[in-house]
């Protein structure tokens, strides 16, 4: 989904200019003439969120002091940019402390404009992933936490919201990298056990021999090693959460006694002469079909039933291509922070690379992908230069990586530079399919075509933005067959 900047401004020239310039920036807007109604969207449910608020301080009725105030006090988190006509600095300072990211002062030109709404992206973004980290580490994670801008992300967080309200057993299902242990844990949030431990168990990574005695503990000389007592899983999760991930791959002994957990409440210890309670919230995760495990006798039938009380499936990221910027953003903002590096968000071209990929990787793919391209980045942003591998695989985005180096002690008689060519649909390519430059009246075919297209016919403005006379313009869109009953022209 692309950024949403809410307009907030009483003139209606001036958030015309601000909504012209904003969009030219890459960015989707959306403009209200009060601070009521700015208010109002930013709390509306029906609508997609808002990203950014370019809030004007002069208003009648509810100005724009008014409106963070309110935004605090109904802890409203969208960053916000205040604009003044006339710069005060007591009242740059006031909305400073009141809570806006930055000021702009009327009329604002267009690079101090797109560098304050990356700066403001940037900081919310990283100001977000601080709370979300804090709330994770707490066992506070909440489902506002996971992004869901989709119809089947939102419900499997109602599902989730309602799991959380009981001791039911969860069952989370899923592809790898979805982020089952997130849904987990927001879960916990949730619900009584808020803020009590969280154990996570990775079946799958077990080691056969060991699995009863990690799980369930072990008393001292149970068998050999065995030099001390065991408490087990079960046990470091008491009065928490136990999340069994990758369920499916637990080998059948353990089974049985995972399944007398579930119904007894109580686990055996590995030596033990009689078993301890255990007061757990159990929540499993899969990314395998356990009905066709259980059909192949490689998971039991009864177990299947008990864990499978009330299952969530968790959709793929490809199915929920909206919440791709949001989840970029964010992964930038913590690597960039990580990395020590000054990147200010991600370009329109690159946003659009990212959210056009089917990602069989899902979250964790995109996540390692946008730590790979802030490692990489040399600018103040990530384009789509920074994503190769991604850009090879989407149609309409030629990437040409050409032979790596010999090896280090080989005499290299042709040393060939490294170069990436990246071909977006609306850029202008500079060089042919040989390598070669290509002809000026080729370019100046292809400019007027794209002028053509984004001014949508409006010769005068076309005219002068590309910085030719009329008549001009006219005879080169002869020349190179733009006759107006073909394309629609006219001389507006």
């Amino acid at each position: 989904m692309i950024t949403t900047v809410l307009i907030a401004d009483d003139d209606p020239i001036q958030r015309r200019l601000l909504e012209v310039m904003v969009r030219r920036f890459g960015y989707q807007t959306e403009t209200v003439d009060s601070g009521e109604a700015a208010l109002a969207r930013l709390q509306a449910t029906d609508k997609a969120g808002v990203d950014l608020l370019v809030l004007d301080l002069v208003m009648p009725d509810l100005d724009g002091m008014g409106v963070l105030e309110r935004m605090r006090q109904r802890k409203i988190d969208t960053p916000v940019i205040v604009q003044t006509a006339h710069g005060s600095v007591e009242a740059v300072i006031s909305a400073m402390r009141a809570g806006a990211l930055d000021f702009v002062v009327k009329p604002v030109g267009a690079e101090r404009m797109q560098v304050s709404i990356k700066n403001a992206l940037r900081f919310a973004a990283l100001e977000g992933e601080i709370r979300r980290g804090g709330r994770k580490a707490s066992g506070q994670l909440s489902f506002r936490d996971i992004l869901s801008q989709g119809e089947s992300m939102g419900r499997a967080l109602r599902l989730g919201e309602r799991a959380a309200k009981s001791n039911i057993p969860v069952l989370i299902e899923g592809e790898c990298g979805v982020g089952k242990e997130l849904m987990a844990r927001a879960i916990q949030g949730a619900s009584d056990r808020r803020g009590k431990a969280f154990v996570t168990v990775k079946c799958g990574a077990l080691p056969p021999s060991l699995v009863d005695s990690i799980l369930f503990g072990h008393e001292k000389g149970a068998f050999t090693g065995a030099s001390e007592k065991n408490a087990g899983k079960f046990i470091e999760a008491q009065g928490g959460t136990l999340f069994l991930d990758e369920v499916g791959e637990l080998p059948l002994e353990t089974q049985v006694k995972l399944l007398r957990v579930v119904q007894e409440g109580e686990i055996f210890p590995v030596g033990a002469r009689k078993p301890s309670r255990a007061d757990v919230r159990l929540i499993s995760a899969t990314d395998q079909n356990l009905i066709e495990l259980v059909k192949q006798g490689r998971f039991r039938e009864d177990l299947y039933y008990r864990l499978n009380v009330f299952p969530i499936t968790l959709p793929p990221l490809r199915s929920r291509r909206a919440d791709i910027p949001d989840l970029a953003r964010r992964f930038l903002a913590r690597f960039s922070a990580e990395e020590g590096k000054r990147l200010r968000g991600l370009s329109a071209e690159s946003l659009a690379l990212l959210s056009a990929y089917d990602w069989p990787g899902n979250v964790r793919q995109l996540e390692n992908a946008v730590f790979r391209a802030v490692a990489l980045a040399d600018g103040d942003e990530l384009t789509v230069a920074e994503f190769p591998q991604i850009a090879a695989h989407v149609a309409g985005f030629d990437v040409r990586v050409p032979p790596a180096p010999p090896p280090v002690g080989c005499r290299d008689t042709h040393r060939e530079i490294l170069r990436i060519e990246v071909r977006d649909p609306n850029v202008v390519r500079l060089l042919d399919e040989n390598g070669d430059v290509r002809r000026l009246e080729r370019l100046e075919e292809e400019t007027i075509r794209f002028a053509l297209a984004h001014y949508r016919g409006q010769m005068s403005e076309m005219a002068r933005k590309l910085g030719i006379g009329r008549s001009t313009l006219y005879r080169k869109m002869k020349d190179y067959g733009l006759d107006e009953a073909e394309d629609g022209v006219h001389a507006a």
